[in-house]
Parts: structure tokens; C-alpha cells; sequence
């Protein structure tokens, strides 16, 4: 694939791994720790019903708070941080490079093997009427935004009950999950 039209397939994919349907205007995961290591690289395929596309790529390192890029990636992500949810799955909690999305994005990842994990993206049309009633703020940047942990882990096991297509990740070097 081009390398043009792999950074459009990119945008798609974070759109709708990370696209916003579910977003909070500040991180709502806070004193995370890095659960997958100091440093790590991820290639994320992107599946779909034909052959999956990718990998892009990128390196992070925890620096603290989060885990940040480093150098010039081929994903749209700046950085991100991870928190337990069930069992080895992880909430991914995901700040984007692009500076039209201004608020923090997020995902479910669910561990399929040792430095593997299958993505999908909190999509607001996952939960229920009243779900998204009690939970959702419309805004002019969001359909939905959220503004405590109660609402992200009620989209996250919205999300949970889904059989939907999104991203592999698959991490490379250092992992401590």
C-alpha cells in the first residue's frame, strides 16, 4: 500500500478505534502506571473484512505520566496510558497528534496473547438509550462526551458486549503484559 493512501487508512483507523465517539475533555484515568514496560513499539494492523492493512508504526516511552511518541510515528497518536479493566484486558486512554481533536479518546483492549492486543474503540452506539442519557454531553466537538470514571467503564462494558472490528497491536521490544 502507498505510503499516502496508509496514513488516510490510519486517520480511518483512529477514527474509528479511537474516533471520538466516546471522548472526555481531560484524561479521567489518572495515577496510571506503565503497565507494558519504560519503552515500547507498537505495529497496529488494521482489520476490516478483507486482509487486514498496516503495520503503522511507533515508539513511546513512559515519561512519568504517560506513554509519549517518539520521533516521527505513522500512527496519529501522541501519546497514551493504560489501566487494568478485566482480567489482562487494558483501557487504552489516548491523547491524538492531530490538533483538529482536542479531547482524550479511548479503547478497549483486549490481551490475545502475550504483547497482543485486539482494539476497539468506546462508540457511544454500543450502550443503551439509557446509558447515553445519563452519560452524554453533546458539545460542538462531541456527540458524546464524558466527564467521570463511572461513564467511561459503563461504555467500556457497552463496548465489551460488541463483536466489532478494529486494530491489532502488536508490541515489540519491552512489554510487561
Amino acid at each position: 500500500m502507498p505510503a499516502k493512501l496508509r496514513r488516510r487508512a490510519t486517520a480511518a483507523l483512529l477514527a474509528s478505534v479511537l474516533g471520538g465517539c466516546v471522548d472526555s475533555a481531560t484524561p479521567l484515568l489518572t495515577g496510571t502506571q506503565p503497565l507494558l514496560g519504560p519503552r515500547l513499539r507498537a505495529h497496529v494492523y488494521t482489520l476490516s473484512d478483507g486482509p487486514a492493512s498496516g503495520p503503522d508504526i511507533a515508539t513511546f516511552r513512559w515519561d512519568g505520566t504517560q506513554y509519549a511518541v517518539v520521533g516521527r510515528p505513522t500512527l496519529d497518536i501522541a501519546a497514551f496510558t493504560v489501566a487494568p479493566y478485566r482480567g489482562d484486558d487494558l483501557i487504552v486512554q489516548a491523547r491524538s497528534s492531530r490538533r483538529q481533536i482536542k479531547g482524550i479518546e479511548y479503547a478497549v483492549a483486549r490481551k490475545l496473547a502475550p504483547g497482543v492486543y485486539l482494539l476497539a474503540g468506546l462508540d457511544e452506539s454500543d450502550a443503551d438509550d439509557a446509558t447515553r442519557a445519563k452519560f452524554c454531553t453533546k458539545t460542538a466537538a462531541s456527540s458524546c462526551q464524558i466527564a467521570d470514571r463511572d461513564a467511561l467503564m459503563a461504555f467500556a462494558a457497552a463496548a465489551d458486549r460488541q463483536d466489532r472490528k478494529g486494530a491489532l497491536a502488536i508490541l515489540v521490544g519491552q512489554h510487561g503484559r
